[in-house]
């Protein structure tokens, strides 16, 4: 009997650096490892969407419609990936239907394949016009469960999810978790009650590596029929990240399963990216392996952004405080899953009540969250708080679907951007400003100076240390330096400045 084939995405081009290093690697450092991704033998590369859009224009000066036509272009075998936030897009906020229309359509003529649409909420009012718009582009529509647990979230109740997804349309269903709290026993029995439900629906696995259980998973959720799994190249892995997708390879070894995956093209990839990723140091999580998450459902990125509220706030001590208060505003909220924009929401609000008291301050955001505004949480809300929030933001609760609501904005919005500088008269560019309106005013302006990269190369990075440590400023020859980064050593020579 034939192994069976496992597909495998690879990560490395997006949520691997968006999770490892606050999504900051630069175009120039992933083009020399394009041609080996394409044909390594991958399902599908993810490298769009997600928060690498916000951080292109915002801190590297890169288009990011420019960054999906060269990877078109280097990859032309693979089959690229996004991840799409259903009625948001990739912005914060809920679009009209229009420019969810336009948003796909654009995506998939610059060079988009397979668009995993999700929403933070599981609400799948959210979802369906991004999954039809991408049906109506020839494209794959993948719709998406967000795995989270509490008191309310069941294996039945993602199964029917899925149901209601494939009956939307979707071609497959992702299971993503993106706090690594899949263990192995619900990813079995999720995925399995999945394909005993439906028949033979493609399902997609993906898991972060952060509580150290989910390698585990991936393996229980392909015995349970899984066909395809989310993993990043070993030097671009764990901690926060993923599980690597050498490890994966030699797991499945002699288990009646297989990848094939080109390993040799893998280490090549590998050695590519352990040569990058020092560069992006400062940048780096310093989680390696976080289990309280169990307890407290905090995604790390969430966890350091409420360590920055804090601090700004002079309360960095009251950090145990606001882990203790996340639950209780998550379970007044109706128990959503904690993923962007919901987690932020969540946590800021945690942090208000422990500052000023509990509700005494509410975010206008939050108070959206509780009053409809954002979609339907499977939990009921408190409803205590529901009124509390209406007198807060002066509007009452709703029950439809939010971009029901909305009036076209498609016009408006062209006008706005045609007032910019530097504006190129694209229908990508008014989508830029319409997902992120102040910073890409900055960007469009300067957008003719080209990507500016903020990685550091060894030496920058030990003329750095040097300089502030201190004694070195009053150097007057060239210093070498013995530096270890990613276990090696290098040899650095500082000229005086």
């Amino acid at each position: 009997m034939s192994a069976r084939k496992i597909g495998v995405t690879e990560l490395v081009l997006r949520d691997a650096h968006q999770s490892l290093m606050a999504t900051r690697m630069a175009m120039e450092d992933m083009v020399d490892a394009c041609e080996d991704i394409d044909n390594a033998g991958y399902w599908s590369v993810e490298c769009w969407g997600g928060a690498t859009y916000d951080s292109a224009i915002r801190f590297l000066n890169e288009d990011p419609w420019e960054r999906l036509r060269t990877f078109r272009k280097l990859m032309p075998n693979s089959r690229l990936q996004m991840l799409l936030r259903g009625q948001n897009l990739l912005g914060y906020r809920h679009y009209e239907d229009y420019v969810v229309d336009k948003f796909v359509e654009k995506s998939a003529e610059n060079g988009m394949d397979v668009f995993r649409v999700f929403d933070a909420l599981n609400d799948p009012r959210n979802m369906a016009r991004a999954m039809q718009a991408v049906r109506d582009a020839g494209k794959h529509a993948q719709g998406t469960i967000c795995y989270t647990i509490s008191p309310v979230h069941t294996v039945d109740g993602y199964i029917q999810m899925a149901g209601q997804l494939l009956d939307m349309g979707a071609e497959s269903i992702a299971l993503k978790d993106m706090a690594a709290l899949l263990q192995p026993q619900p990813a079995y029995d999720i995925v399995k009650g999945i394909k005993d439900t439906y028949g033979d629906v493609p399902v997609n696995v993906h898991c972060h590596s952060t509580t150290g259980v989910t390698l585990v998973s991936l393996m229980k959720a392909i015995e349970a029929g899984a066909d395809v799994v989310d993993t990043a190249i070993s030097s671009m892995s764990l901690g926060p990240g993923h599980n690597p997708t050498e490890s994966l390879v030699e797991m499945l070894e002699g288990t009646g399963y297989e990848t094939d995956l080109d390993m040799e093209r893998l280490l090549r990839i590998r050695d590519h990216f352990a040569g990058v990723r020092p560069k992006y140091k400062e940048f780096e999580s310093k989680t390696l392996v976080d289990t309280n998450i169990f307890a407290s459902q905090i995604p790390g990125g969430m966890l350091s952004n409420m360590e920055s509220q804090l601090k700004a706030q002079g309360a960095g001590d009251r950090i145990d405080e606001v882990m203790a208060e996340v639950p209780k505003v998550k379970a007044d909220a109706g128990h959503p899953p904690l993923v962007t924009p919901s987690s932020q929401i969540v946590g800021t609000q945690a942090v208000f009540n422990v500052l000023m008291g509990r509700y005494k301050v509410m975010t206008g955001e939050f108070a959206d969250l509780m009053l409809g505004y954002y979609g339907e949480c499977l939990g009921e809300r408190n409803p205590e708080v529901i009124e509390l929030a209406k007198a807060q933001a002066k509007k009452d609760q709703i029950t439809v679907r939010p971009a029901d609501l909305m009036e076209p904005e498609w016009e408006h919005l062209t006008e706005e951007a045609r007032k910019l500088e530097g504006f190129n008269g694209t229908e990508e560019d008014v989508l830029t400003n319409a997902m992120f309106p102040n910073v890409a005013a900055k960007f469009l302006s300067t957008r003719g100076e080209g990507p500016k990269s903020v990685g550091k190369s060894v030496a920058q990075q030990a003329a750095e240390a040097a300089k502030s440590s201190g004694p070195a400023q009053g150097i007057t020859a060239p210093v070498s330096y013995n530096v270890k980064l990613a276990g090696r050593e290098h040899s650095v020579t500082v000229e005086p400045a």
